[in-house]
């Protein structure tokens, strides 16, 4: 097999510098652009979050209609990650690069322009489809362009994109929202957007356009996919507001979610060139590093969804103190990603992962005992616990879900490796949002049972609390008004706290549990080309 590594090229032009393993500078930046892309792309689903408050005012909105912002690029954004492969052909790398970053600029300074929540969630959607290419566009680059030897170097860049964006995201919409208003999270794309064309422009060379092909498309196949990812993601996004099984509009989407994603499997079975390669699935190494990469979505997403949450809520902290909080699963990133891009090429990646999955895994766990004084310090050791683990996961799933993938489907490896871990993500932040109502009731429920006025400790506690608002200068009937509801907001509060905790011990469960699904796939190193090393 090893007569493939030299073959990775797409369509269109051998590999630069791929036969004698040099990279030339233009190659890099290339590389470079495309992990710009991916970053700018994954830091857009979630940099609205902390900013929703603020867009919703201006934009006359409620809380649950505001989900729909998120939803909306999410829904295009999965849509259009599978046709990636499909639309590199027809366009050629660096055109569809260029051109689609074009249009996700236009879009990104639309959103800003937004009048009304109608033409955000269209703005949105439009975004979330033009950028949601970039994801495994990037992927495709690094495992395209690059020789075996420089592909872990590649991967560790692409694993930071992938780890860092969704932890950048509140805390960069925080910081923007806060000095410049919630339109400059839409408008700062332009500074990454127009490097990312500067560079795909001049690293890549010129490839001639496939239109036929778009023709000869399966177009029946593209149609029940669209049905299928975007009806399960709206499934997911919406479900907990909607009390799931309750609502038919969300039993609707459920059945035409089942019948687009069996549509989608059976007409691509049955044709002998699908627009995405399915069969990879059935690589036993690919099935478990894309599972893993759902479970690894789930907690990236998970855990950057329920710590934001917990501290606005309980902690009262602010957009950017969040953001500060936050930072501290980006930054080590940073530093520890090159060293683990080392160790991946000596190390059989199982082990590596599996550390990585612990450290992951320990660290929801560590934050499963907060209580309603847990700030910045006390989560300072696990979110650095945390940004140590992520890396070794990311960087080594690429390496099993990418090892002995032929040339030809190495653009459709990327896409639904990568549509595996945004579904994951999706199904986490369901997960969650739906544990967190129901846990919160239960709690609020046990610790009702405990706090009556029957209680002696309830009595004592609320006559000194009614006897200190008496001493603020409030009449008798007044205080003991007032001592009742402050007693029912702590229980409130702590029911709450309580529920936090038992989402991130969730996910730590998780986690540590997918270190035994590990140990199904083959032994891997990197460098592992297409079929190059590594069994």
């Amino acid at each position: 097999m090893s007569s493939q590594t030299t073959a990775a090229a797409p369509p269109g032009g051998p590999a630069m510098g791929q036969a004698t393993g040099a990279v030339s500078p233009r190659t890099w930046i290339a590389v470079a652009a495309g992990m710009l892309g991916a970053f700018m792309a994954v830091l857009d689903i979630q940099i609205t979050n902390s900013s929703l408050k603020d867009i919703l005012g201006s934009l006359s909105a409620t809380q649950e209609e505001g989900s729909w912002i998120s939803t909306a690029y999410l829904v295009a954004e999965i849509i259009v990650i599978p046709l990636t492969a499909l639309l590199t052909r027809v366009f050629s790398l660096r055109g569809y690069m260029m051109g689609t970053t074009a249009l996700f600029l236009l879009f990104s300074t639309l959103c800003g322009f937004a009048w009304n929540l109608e033409s955000m969630i269209a703005f949105r959607m439009l975004q979330g489809f033009t950028g949601g290419a970039l994801i495994p566009m990037a992927f495709t680059l690094v495992m395209s362009k690059l020789p075996p030897q420089k592909r872990a170097t590649g991967m560790a860049l692409f694993g930071l994109t992938a780890t860092l964006a969704p932890a950048m995201g509140p805390t960069l919409g925080g910081y923007l929202t806060e000095l410049y208003g919630w339109p400059s999270i839409f408008y700062i794309n332009w500074v990454p957007g127009v490097l990312l064309i500067a560079g795909i422009a001049y690293g890549l060379d010129k490839e001639k356009k496939q239109l036929d092909q778009l023709w000869n498309a399966d177009w029946l196949g593209i149609g029940l996919m669209a049905l299928g990812l975007g009806c399960l993601t709206v499934f997911l996004e919406e479900g907990n507001s909607k009390d799931w099984f309750d609502s038919a509009f969300i039993v609707t989407f459920a059945g035409l979610a089942i019948f687009g994603l069996l549509g989608w499997i059976v007409t691509s079975a049955t044709r002998a060139q699908p627009f995405v390669n399915l069969g990879l699935y059935g690589r036993r190494n690919f099935l478990v590093a894309t599972g893993l990469s759902a479970v690894l979505g789930m907690g990236l997403y998970g855990s950057a969804f329920l710590l934001p949450l917990f501290l606005g809520q309980i902690a009262g902290y602010s957009p950017m103190q969040i953001g500060e909080v936050i930072m501290w699963v980006g930054l080590p990133q940073l530093f520890i990603m090159p060293f683990v891009a080392k160790l991946s090429s000596k190390i059989d990646n199982r082990i590596l992962c599996s550390f990585g999955l612990l450290l992951f895994g320990g660290s929801c766990l560590m934050n499963a005992y907060m209580d309603a004084t847990t700030g910045y310090d006390q989560l300072m050791l696990s979110q650095i616990i945390r940004a140590l683990g992520q890396p070794f996961v990311m960087l080594t799933l690429s390496n099993f879900a990418m090892n002995g993938i032929a040339p030809k489907d190495m653009a459709s490896a990327s896409s639904l490796f990568n549509m595996t871990r945004n579904l994951g993500g999706s199904i986490g932040i369901a997960l969650l949002a739906t544990a967190l109502t129901q846990r919160e009731h239960f709690h609020s429920a046990r610790l009702g049972e405990s706090v009556t006025s029957f209680s002696l400790a309830t009595q004592e506690r609320l006559n000194a609390m009614t006897q200190a608002f008496i001493g603020q200068g409030f009449d008798p009937a007044n205080a003991a008004d007032k001592a009742l509801k402050a007693i029912d907001g702590i229980v409130r509060r702590e029911s709450f706290v309580m529920a936090y905790n038992d989402g991130f011990f969730l996910v730590g469960c998780i986690l540590l549990s997918c270190i035994a699904i590990l140990w199904l796939s083959d032994k891997v190193k990197s460098p592992s080309g297409p079929g190059g090393g590594g069994h």
